[in-house]
């Protein structure tokens, strides 16, 4: 139920931070798109939480190169509430918020 591709218009910069960019439209309703960026090639795995802290669903957890990409989670079958969504990479971690609305 997600997709992850390069964002071609900047496959070819590096990025000078780790982290989202952008997280659209929040709040949200079924899907919503996650744009970041990893200073070095890595590990990297995208998870969302519920409110309580456990896992719902692990979007990415695969090796992904330097650079810009973006992946959209299609939350459809789940029920609307706050949910958190952490990507970590290397010895990197950042947590944002997101809210569904259905």
């Amino acid at each position: 139920d997600c997709s992850a591709n390069l964002l071609s218009s900047n496959k070819n910069i590096i990025p000078q931070n780790f982290g989202i960019h952008q997280i659209y439209p929040n709040p949200f309703n079924p899907t919503i798109a996650i744009d970041y960026s990893l200073t070095q090639n890595s590990d990297v795995q995208i998870s969302i939480y519920d409110i309580n802290g456990r896992l719902i669903t692990t979007l990415i957890n695969e090796f992904q190169i330097t650079g810009y990409h973006s992946i959209t989670w299609d939350a459809s079958s789940y029920p609307s509430g706050i949910y958190f969504i952490n990507i970590s990479a290397s010895n990197y971690s950042v947590t944002q918020k997101i809210v569904l609305i259905k």
